[in-house]
């Protein structure tokens, strides 16, 4: 028990950090000072910050996915649910960075890419894990693989607005943009 203790207080204090200073602005040292625990001692259980940032987005967002699929009003419309879904997770999925990582670091940091294809691959393998878990994909594999079209398109849309956004407000006008022209026929291929 006392191991759990101490990586949940490596994650705690990472993520109050991340929030407040950003990913990229916050050291591992202060992690370590805000969790009271040895640099080493984190090195037990994260590779490295960006390890301690995985498992902090992938909770953050198991928690919410969860409680997103679980809790939506079904349409009468799939078409609609499913867009409305989609519209939630992708929110959810923008918001999460942003307030974690920090936009800056994504676009000005050498491993960005390479960190936003891995964080990228594993929203999306849990998306479809949650997904799956609704009626009307368990059991049909032709809308199972629609859905996953459906949610590596979205993703990837969703992703490049790190990278073509330079405000608040191109980011509403992208998701928008998004929901109005391009999702519709997205969910269309996918069902």
């Amino acid at each position: 028990m006392e191991l759990d203790n101490v990586k949940l207080r490596i994650l705690k204090a990472a993520k109050e950090l991340f929030k407040k200073f950003g990913y990229h602005k916050t050291s591992v040292n202060e992690i370590a000072k805000k969790a009271a625990v040895a640099k080493g001692t984190m090195y037990k259980y994260f590779e490295s910050k960006q390890d301690i940032l995985d498992d902090i987005l992938m909770d953050y967002l198991d928690a919410n996915l969860h409680e997103i699929i679980n809790n939506s009003v079904p349409y009468d419309d799939e078409e609609e649910h499913l867009k409305a879904l989609i519209m939630k997770t992708c929110r959810l999925s923008y918001t999460v960075c942003n307030e974690l990582i920090g936009w800056d670091f994504v676009r000005e940091n050498a491993n960005s890419q390479e960190f936003l294809k891995h964080l990228s691959d594993q929203l999306e393998a849990l998306l479809l894990a949650n997904y799956l878990k609704l009626d009307q994909f368990k059991n049909n594999p032709t809308k199972r693989e629609g859905l996953a079209f459906l949610l590596k398109s979205s993703k990837c849309i969703v992703f490049s607005f790190a990278f073509t956004s330079v405000s608040e407000s191109d980011v509403r006008k992208n998701f928008v943009t998004f929901q109005k022209e391009i999702l519709p026929y997205l969910v269309k291929a996918a069902i």
